[in-house]
């Protein structure tokens, strides 16, 4: 190592006051951290297809050591005076005073009674890029330092120094600048930093990068800075990674090549995946799930393991027959092929989150098994801490690693009998939770790669090491569908295999999906495909784009025919329904009763007699509720059920996604045509006994009053648009699979001629459709530019999108924020939850599950209902912020009979039928 001059090893870069202790990271430490840290990275972390792409036309050493350079230079913005003032966050004065005498005495004259009158002008990364530039570094390549901190700047800044000239020099005449120490410095310590990654001068370093490269050489950036900034590992500082040091010890004491080397075999507490090829899918079938594969299954898995190019991969195959594990099969051979080590797996919904969570997670841990390793996996969604599932290994994960392990290839954690082959790492949380390889969660996660966020590489360099599986990709809208073709592309750009399943795809919606894929990876939606390829409705029907060729696969061999639903229109009263409801399960039975808002399924419910077992289920109960009768349900109806002999399940529409449950009849309110199929999946799902008048499956839709009239809240709901054509389409009698597609694709279908109220509902239909279009892509990155930097890449009005999860999520999804809160009850002056036990003997893990959903029509205001109930909370419950499950948490607090008053409204909660609320003055009730 090049000897430095006193000067630049009294540069700090970081400094804290612990405990009384005054702590320092001389800048050079925390540089050298860092470009070790990426190096390793780019080594062992990153998959093949990662680097591919990162490297670009360079050379697999060029692109590397491009990565290590970004590493080693990008705080070179903390060596100007502007930083090197800047008071501690702990307001430590002493610290402080301590850390400024030291760059006094090696030259810095003056440097304390410097007085700037813009010092926020220049952050410290927006000095490094304007640095990097006054020393020649090429605009895409400054661009990436000058974005280390989530964002890039909007433009180069060409005048950055000119203008704030004192920020970086400490003088604003420019002729003493360049005659002073800091310029000196400055030059010092970047060419310490070419000759430390093995640059000669300037002009080694590379130019014209792409958007793919410098969008993954930045996530790779703030990925290897916030490791190289994490102290210890979670709490524990019986686990340091990269501590600060004693404020009277430097940069000579300590080994930095040692200290690295502890820190990464502290942090890697699991091992890399290294898929293997699948040779007998027959066999594979059976060591995954215990069975082996039914032809449809096997003949799928076939065709992608005959896939050399993989690209994106749709399978359209009828609920029950067994998609995931195709697509967990095919996750394997994908890997393989094409050097991904990890999985992400997206869902409509928290609730198909959590119950896809169990499955991968089991799969997991076979798959870590078989090859000797402890895998690391993460539930990504805001409620993942109250997943059983997720916290007990959570709560069993252990550090094991290898401290031998001196030339840092990844540490192996030998699983031995009774050990977990599955663990979580702590330091994979917040932004930085899709880093981890194995990741499942709400689709929101995929959606987000296409939104104009703060640190939004992160997302990309995660997603783009893994295979990404979509499932239910029939069940997003115009908006939605809008933000996942961007993500698709961005994922075509980098490679990335991805599998998307559906029972009841639109051909448009496939083909849009295909072609973005396609765009994105050669910059042009020309595909080679068999004539009509894009008006294909076979059933079931697999395709797959291999490299630029579309192929296409639905014949298959069946050992089961299909089998015939009888469909009626009920038009009746909502007293005279409940009386066909028990009718129909008089001798026994499940009736299946799917409605279209909570209103009408409470209203329903309230209609069933005293004594007919009765299981409720929507979106407006707390969470601990609505996990408990889902977990009821499956026990009752799954697929293992063990059924009662007559019992009536009332719900939304959470009845219809990705619950694996069986009704023996169904009644449903219209829905568009895809949905209805959805639901009429949960009818005779499995082969089991049925009562005798059930022995045909039959549903009875309600709602159609007359052609073009399906009642306002139905209307409010789904396009009148698509009803009328489900109602035009809808047969008497559905044959379960072969009508799926035609009924879909006649639904979706374009007409041309129509009678005047269809061409009317048409009209209104694709205006809003063009509305939410033009409004997604207002907060949209662009395509994948060959040949542009990353400035003005994030620029965006929409600034609430990056203040949380929630405000992400909304924007995404086109959706109204709503205020989340807690909910407990005061009895004469004692707190419970709503199940009867007493606030103070629950642990605050449990008093924080206690969420739900008030309703938008509730809050109209929001941020001044937040501001209420944070001065309510604050008042009742003091202690809240000082603990970490209840930090931030709002409360409302019913009172005995289960109300309370807020704002305008009165709610009410019932563990039965969920949360209902009315006017304060008005006696008619409201549920939403």
């Amino acid at each position: 190592m090049k000897e430095l001059s006193k000067q630049v090893k009294a540069l700090w870069g970081k400094k804290s006051n612990v405990d009384g202790q005054e702590l320092w990271q001389p800048l050079v430490v925390h540089l050298l951290d860092t470009k070790n840290v990426i190096n390793w990275l780019y080594s062992h972390w990153l998959t093949d297809g990662q680097r591919k792409v990162i490297q670009g036309n360079l050379s697999e050493e060029a692109g590397q050591q491009l990565a290590e350079f970004l590493g080693a230079v990008h705080d070179l913005g903390k060596a100007t005076p502007v930083f090197q003032i800047k008071k501690s966050y702990n307001g430590d004065q002493d610290l402080d005073d301590q850390l400024m005498e030291q760059l006094i005495q090696v030259g810095f004259d003056h440097l304390g009674d410097l007085i700037l009158a813009s010092p926020r002008e220049s952050p410290h990364a927006l000095a490094g890029e304007a640095l990097l530039e006054q020393f020649g570094i090429d605009q895409t390549v400054g661009a990436i330092i000058g974005g280390h901190h989530g964002k890039p700047q909007s433009n180069v800044p060409r005048t950055e120094i000119n203008d704030h000239t004192k920020n970086y020099w400490q003088v604003d005449n420019l002729v003493k600048a360049r005659e002073g120490n800091w310029l000196k410095v400055q030059r010092e310590l970047f060419s310490f930093c070419l000759q430390e990654c093995g640059y000669q001068s300037v002009a080694d370093v590379p130019t014209n990068l792409t958007q793919p490269q410098a969008v993954l050489l930045e996530g790779l950036l703030i990925m290897a800075d916030w490791l190289a900034s994490t102290e210890y590992l979670g709490d524990d500082r019986s686990k340091p990674l990269f501590p600060l040091i004693p404020l009277h010890n430097s940069m000579e004491d300590l080994d930095l090549g040692a200290r690295f080397q502890r820190a990464i075999l502290t942090w890697r507490v699991e091992d890399q995946w290294f898929p293997e090829q699948i040779t007998d899918i027959d066999e594979q079938f059976q060591k995954r799930w215990g069975f082996k594969p039914h032809p449809v299954q096997c003949q799928m898995d076939q065709v992608i393991q005959d896939t050399t190019d993989p690209g994106i991969i749709i399978i359209e195959l009828e609920p029950g027959a067994g998609k995931t594990e195709i697509a967990l099969e095919a996750v394997e051979q994908l890997a393989y092929t094409n050097g991904e080590q990890g999985l992400f797996f997206g869902l409509p919904t928290q609730a198909t989150s959590n119950a896809m969570f169990d499955r991968v997670n089991d799969w997991l841990a076979k798959v870590a098994k078989d090859d000797d390793a402890q895998l690391g996996i993460k539930l990504m969604h805001s409620k993942a801490e109250f997943n059983p599932t997720y916290a007990d290994l959570k709560m069993h994960s252990k550090a094991e690693f290898n401290p031998t392990y001196a030339d840092l290839k990844i540490p192996r954690a030998h699983n031995v009998e009774g050990e977990r082959a599955v663990t979580v790492n702590s330091w994979f949380s917040g932004k930085k939770s899709i880093l981890e390889e194995f990741s499942i969660g709400t689709i929101d996660h995929l959606l987000l790669m296409g939104l104009k966020q703060k640190h939004l590489f992160l997302r990309h360099l995660g997603m783009s090491g893994k295979v990404v599986v979509i499932d239910e990709v029939h069940a997003y809208d115009a908006y939605m569908d809008s933000y996942l073709t961007k993500a698709l592309e961005w994922l075509g750009a980098y490679h990335v295999p991805v599998i998307a399943l559906s029972a009841t795809l639109p051909i448009a919606t496939r083909s849009a999906l295909i072609e973005a894929y396609c765009k994105g990876k050669y910059g042009k939606k020309k595909i080679e495909g068999a004539l009509g390829w894009d008006k294909n409705q076979a059933y079931p029907l697999i395709s797959v784009l291999d490299g630029k060729r579309l192929v296409q696969k639905s014949d298959f061999t069946r050992n089961t025919k299909g089998h015939a639903v009888a469909i009626e229109r009920l038009t009746v009263e909502d007293g005279d329904l409940i009386k066909a409801v028990l009718e129909a399960v008089e001798d026994g039975g499940v009736a299946g009763v799917i409605v279209n808002t909570v209103k009408r399924v409470q209203m329903l419910a309230s209609q069933i007699p005293k004594g007919i077992p009765k299981l409720i289920l929507h979106s407006a109960f707390l969470a601990p509720d609505r996990a408990e009768i889902e977990t009821k349900l499956q026990g009752l109806i799954g697929k293992h059920g063990k059924r009662p002999k007559k019992m009536i399940i009332i719900g939304t529409q959470v009845l219809e996604q990705s619950l694996d449950i069986d009704f023996d009849i169904m009644f449903t309110d219209i829905a568009p045509m895809d949905l209805l199929i959805q639901r009429i999946g949960r009818l005779h799902r499995h082969d089991i006994q049925r009562p005798s008048k059930l022995v045909t499956p039959q549903v009875k839709i309600m709602g159609i009053n007359d052609y073009g009239d399906y009642g306002s809240a139905n209307e409010a709901i789904y396009s009148k648009y698509l009803l009328m054509k489900t109602d035009q389409y809808l047969p008497e009698q559905l044959t379960i699979p072969d009508d799926i597609s035609p009924l879909v694709q006649a639904t979706y279908r374009d007409d041309g001629e129509m009678e005047p109220d269809l061409r009317e509902a048409k009209r209104v239909f694709d205006v809003k459709h063009k509305e939410e279009l033009d409004k997604a892509k207002k907060f949209q990155i662009k395509l994948p530019k060959q040949r542009e930097s990353l400035h003005g890449w994030l620029d965006s009005e929409l600034v609430d999108a990056n203040k949380d999860e929630v405000r992400a999520q909304a924007a995404v999804r086109d959706i109204q924020e709503t205020l989340e809160v807690l909910m407990v009850k005061q009895v004469k002056g004692d707190y419970y939850l709503l199940d009867g036990q007493q606030l103070e003997e629950v642990d605050s893990k449990t008093i924080a599950q206690q969420l739900i959903r008030i309703p938008a029509a509730v809050t109209p205001r929001i941020d001044k209902s937040i501001e209420l109930l944070e001065t309510q909370t604050a008042k009742s419950f003091p202690d809240w912020q000082a603990d970490p499950w209840l930090k931030g948490a709002l409360v409302v607090v019913l009172d005995e009979q289960n109300s309370a008053e807020l704002g305008n409204w009165r709610i009410h909660y019932s563990r039965k039928f969920g949360l209902s609320y009315e006017k304060a003055d008005d006696d008619e009730k409201q549920a939403f």
